[in-house]
C-alpha cells in the first residue's frame, strides 16, 4: 500500500460537475493499493497517518497530530501510485490491486480512520476525479508498505 500524505489548508474532489467531497484544514491522502496488500497493511498505514506529528504546535515545531489539530482527512483512491515506469514510457499497472480488492481495502482504510474518530471525506473509487487542494507548508510524505513484510512488524505507528 502506498500513501502520499499532504498537509492542506483545504481540499476537494469533483466528479463531472459535482463536488463530492471537501475538507478544510487537515490531510489529503492519495491511497494506492497493491495486488498483494492485506487488510493489516491498511490498518498500519492508517495508524501511521493518524500518528504523524506534522502540524504546528504554535511554537514553530511540527508536534501535533491530525486529531490534535482538529483537522479532517480527504482520502482519494489512486491506483496509479503503483504505475511502474522503469521500462518504457507507458506505465505498467500490474502491481496495482484488481478493482474489487482495491475498493475493499480503500473502504477498510477509511473505516480505520473513522473508527479513530477522524473526520473523513472520500474520493470516488473508479471515477475520473478532479482534485483541488491548497497545500499547507508544503508538508508532503510518502508512506509505503513495500518491504514491511521483511521489516520489524512488531513496531507500531
Amino acid at each position: 500500500m502506498r500513501a502520499v500524505v499532504q498537509r492542506v489548508r483545504s481540499a476537494s474532489v469533483h466528479v463531472a460537475d459535482e463536488t463530492i467531497a471537501t475538507i478544510g484544514p487537515g490531510l489529503a491522502v492519495l491511497l494506492g493499493v497493491a495486488a498483494d496488500d492485506r487488510p493489516e497493511d491498511g490498518e498500519r498505514v492508517a495508524a501511521k497517518v493518524l500518528a504523524l506529528r506534522i502540524f504546528d504546535d504554535g511554537r514553530g515545531r511540527l508536534d501535533r497530530t491530525l486529531k490534535d489539530s482538529g483537522g479532517s482527512v480527504l482520502v482519494i483512491p489512486q491506483f496509479t501510485l503503483y504505475g511502474d515506469v522503469r521500462h518504457g514510457r507507458r506505465p505498467d499497472f500490474t502491481a496495482a490491486a484488481p478493482p474489487e480488492l482495491g475498493r475493499r481495502l480503500f473502504e477498510a482504510f477509511c473505516g480505520v480512520l473513522r473508527g479513530a474518530d477522524a473526520a473523513v471525506a472520500q474520493g470516488r473509487f473508479g471515477a475520473d476525479m478532479r482534485i483541488e487542494l491548497e497545500a499547507d507548508g508544503p508538508v508532503t510524505l510518502v508512506l509505503s508498505t513495500d518491504g514491511w513484510a521483511q521489516a520489524d512488524l512488531g513496531r507500531r505507528a
